[in-house]
């Protein structure tokens, strides 16, 4: 049986990792973006200026983290968020930030 203080450690790093994930500026954008629709890599770089290159690398690590997940449409890629916890959390900055009475 884990003890709590092991329980707690595991949550901090699964929390730490999230918010690492997301303190980059494109990666957040990205994050918003998702919490709104699910996105193929083209619609995404529609809405922000990277290199394809760097989108799927800012992607993978998002993937890696488990924030987002994929499934394939045709020959397309379709990225969602599949994080509670980040849906969550961008719903709380987006209405901290993003709303139009702040």
């Amino acid at each position: 049986m884990q003890s709590s203080h092991n329980i707690q450690q595991a949550n901090v790093a699964r929390a730490s990792g999230l918010l690492k994930a997301i303190s980059n500026k494109t990666r957040l954008s990205i994050v918003c973006l998702l919490a709104e629709n699910e996105m193929s890599v083209g619609e995404l770089l529609d809405v922000i200026p990277l290199s394809q290159s760097a989108m799927s690398q800012h992607l993978a690590l998002l993937r890696r983290g488990k924030i987002v997940k994929t499934r394939r449409q045709a020959q397309s890629i379709i990225y969602s968020l599949s994080s509670s916890e980040a849906k969550t959390i961008v719903a709380t900055v987006h209405k901290l930030f993003c709303d139009d009475e702040n």
